[in-house]
C-alpha cells in the first residue's frame, strides 16, 4: 500500500510540476521563460526522495517542454530537472543539523535547493552552448565560443528561476508536510 501511495504521489507531483511550469510563464529576452516549476522540482526530490523524485521532476518538466513547443529542450530538461531533484533530495535527506527541527528543515531545503539549482543553471548553460555550436554546423572553437557567449545570457534568468523555486518550496513544504504520509517521507 505504501508503494502505491508513493507512486500515486509521484504521478501527481509530475503532473503538478508540468502545470506549474506551464501556467505562469514570464518570457525572457533569451527566448526562454521563468516559471514556478522549479519549486515543484525541488519538492519532488525532497518529498519522494532522490530516486523517485528525480523521475517525477524530470518527466513532469519534460512534458511541460513538449506541451509548450520546446521539443528541442525536452531531452535535456528531463535529465537536468531529474538531476536537480535528485541532488536537492539527496542533500535534504542526508544533512542533519544541530538546530531546531523547523529551522533544520528550512536550512536543508535552502542548501539542497542552492546546489540543485546551481546544477540546473550549469546544465542549461552547457546544453545551450552545445546546441548553438551544433546549429552553426560545426564544433569549431569559434562556434563554441559563440555558443558559450549566447548561452551565458540565460544564466541570470535561470538563477532567478532557481531562487523563485527555492522560495516556493520553502512555502509549500510545511503545508504539504501536514499530510501524514508526506511528513513521514520528509522526516526519514
Amino acid at each position: 500500500m505504501k508503494n502505491t501511495k508513493k507512486m500515486v504521489t509521484a504521478a501527481l507531483l509530475a503532473a503538478f510540476t508540468c502545470i506549474a511550469t506551464m501556467i505562469i510563464k514570464i518570457p525572457t529576452p533569451t527566448f526562454g521563460y521563468i516559471h514556478l516549476g522549479d519549486g515543484l522540482v525541488l519538492l519532488c526530490g525532497i518529498i519522494l526522495g532522490p530516486g523517485i523524485g528525480a523521475l517525477a521532476a524530470g518527466i513532469g518538466s519534460m512534458f511541460a517542454d513538449i506541451f509548450s513547443g520546446y521539443m528541442t529542450w525536452a531531452p535535456a530538461t528531463l535529465i537536468i530537472k531529474a538531476l536537480t531533484a535528485c541532488i536537492a533530495g539527496l542533500l535534504f535527506h542526508k544533512l542533519r543539523l544541530n538546530i531546531s527541527s523547523k529551522a533544520n528543515r528550512s536550512v536543508r531545503v535552502v542548501i539542497g535547493g542552492i546546489v540543485g539549482e546551481a546544477l540546473m543553471v550549469l546544465g542549461y548553460f552547457l546544453f545551450e552552448a552545445g546546441l548553438a555550436a551544433f546549429a552553426s554546423g560545426s564544433f569549431s572553437s569559434a562556434a563554441l565560443a559563440t555558443g558559450i557567449a549566447s548561452s551565458a545570457a540565460g544564466i541570470p534568468f535561470n538563477i532567478v528561476q532557481g531562487v523563485v523555486g527555492i522560495i516556493l518550496c520553502l512555502i509549500l513544504l510545511p503545508v504539504l508536510s501536514k499530510i501524514n504520509d508526506v511528513n513521514e517521507w520528509v522526516s526519514k
